[in-house]
């Protein structure tokens, strides 16, 4: 934190004194003592300080106009106290929060531009040019010449171009950041964003285990199609399915596992997809074993997420398997808090041990016509569970209002993917308290979390309602000194 300057009691003998303590108050403030951890989906992506946020906040409101920005925390003449420094935090916090989710302003590149330059600067690796490997699910590198500057839409147009993979199938692909565990598994972490620099996330880990792969990011299995027609499309989704059938994501019998066999030492790529694509999980992203409080409370489940879905295999207490689904459509909304472990009454996160922080996922689902529950699923990847949902909402709302991929990239790209007034975000409540208060007590927003909604759904029990809105992951300050930098 900042060094707090006390005010000494006004004296003749003290006026210089007097004089000399506001001065410092003044140059404290200019000097911006005070930096801010700024956590995106529950990851540290930069630090900043206030002339910082203040800037964007001037270019914001040249560029759109007074009406359209939020409110920006005012300059204060005087050193903050630790409350003002925290107030501050939360304010700075929630102005974040609103320039994210207004529509045209989250998605602007003004906005974009700025977490990534304050990204590279966090991380203070200069601009220049590197050689960045990228995966395929055959084992083979794909090593790209690019800048640590290249954001994430420009590494996959660099993927894509050394690969020769046509531009209109480039938005059918994106970039993971994947784990490799010592079973010769991997852990999906996250979807790479807009809003960071792929070579910059990867270095900031300082760990040989992660590595960015090409996966297709799309759900509907019907644009498998469009990805076939092309050789370099084809040989990419063939390889995906070859990995998920062999790391058992794909459930596949001795008579189906056969006949995949003997498609693929005919080297009939097509055919083993089209057969593939008839079986269970086709197309899911499998998340590593974690808890889940349904049917009961304490239960082990392993999580997929696909068809439009999260599928639950649940081993109860009982040692029972079960196994169910929860359709996207039927979810009221979910967001995604870290909580610590309650000690005397109190969840203290400055003191707690990373291996204490609790990533939950909880969801409030239709389970009948007039019946909500909250569902909460406690994993280290469950940022990446709420992008599968989002980025399935997404698709939906495409195609309901007869869109493809294409042009929902092409949208993207240029800054302006938004939606009618009827169809935009609706806030959560404060993440203050759990769903459940016999859980865990949830830290207060200026740790690691992040919450996306979706606007309520209809009365109606047919899954093929559904009520869209934007989502957007959010922004966690934390306040911290010179000392700590």
């Amino acid at each position: 934190m900042e060094n707090i300057t006390q005010r000494p009691p006004e004296t003749k003998s003290n006026k210089e004194n007097i004089f000399g303590s506001e001065l410092l108050s003044i140059l404290c403030e200019l000097l911006d003592l005070i930096a801010y951890n700024i956590h995106v989906n529950g990851v540290l992506h930069c630090r900043v300080r206030y002339s910082q946020l203040l800037g964007l906040h001037e270019q914001i409101k040249k560029e759109y106009g007074h009406n359209v920005v939020p409110a920006f925390p005012p300059k204060k003449i005087f050193t903050l106290t630790p409350a003002e420094v925290d107030q501050r935090r939360e304010q700075l916090e929630k102005y974040m929060q609103a320039v994210r989710q207004d529509p045209i302003l989250g998605s602007s590149e003004m906005f974009n531009s700025f977490l990534r330059k304050a990204q590279q600067e966090t991380q203070q690796i200069p601009t220049e040019e590197v050689q960045l490997e990228i995966y395929l699910f055959n084992g083979q590198k794909v090593k790209v010449n690019i800048l640590t500057s290249d954001q994430t839409e420009d590494v996959l147009e660099a993927v894509a171009s050394k690969l020769d993979l046509p531009d209109e199938l480039v938005g059918y692909f994106s970039l993971f950041l994947v784990q490799e565990r010592g079973d010769g598994g991997c852990t999906y972490v996250r979807k790479l964003q807009e809003f960071e620099l792929p070579y910059v996330s990867i270095t900031s880990l300082h760990s040989p285990d992660y590595r960015i792969v090409l996966r297709k990011s799309y759900w509907d299995t019907a644009y498998d199609s469009d990805v076939m027609d092309d050789r370099v499309g084809l040989n990419l989704l063939y390889a995906q399915t070859v990995s998920d059938v062999e790391r058992g994501w794909i459930l596949v019998n001795k008579e189906q596992h056969r006949q995949l066999k003997s498609l693929q030492e005919k080297g009939s790529k097509k055919e083993f997809i089209r057969l593939a694509q008839t079986l269970k999980y086709y197309g899911y992203i499998k998340f590593d074993p974690c808890i889940t409080d349904f049917p009961e409370k304490g239960c082990h489940v392993i999580v997929g997420a696909g068809n439009n879905e999260l599928n639950f295999h649940v081993k109860l207490p009982s040692d029972q398997m079960k196994e169910g689904s929860f359709k996207v459509t039927r979810m009221r909304c979910w967001r995604v808090t870290s909580s610590v472990p309650v000690a005397n009454g109190t969840a203290n996160p400055s003191s707690s041990s990373k291996c204490d922080v609790k990533l939950e996922l909880a969801f409030e689902y239709l389970m009948s016509k007039d019946r909500l529950q909250w569902v909460t699923i406690t994993s280290p990847q469950a940022i990446m569970m709420s992008i599968c949902l989002q980025s399935m909402v997404d698709e939906l709302m495409v195609k309901k209002s007869g869109g493809s991929i294409k042009k929902m990239q092409k949208k993207r790209l240029n800054g302006s993917f938004q939606r009618s007034d009827s169809q935009q975000a609706v806030k959560s409540p404060p993440l203050l308290d759990s769903p459940d208060p016999s859980r865990e007590q949830v830290v207060k927003l200026s740790t690691k979390l992040s919450s996306v909604s979706l606007r309520g759904l209809s009365s109606s029990n047919s899954a093929s309602d559904i009520s869209g809105n934007d989502f957007h992951g959010n922004y966690a300050f934390e306040g911290i000194g010179d000392d700590d930098l």
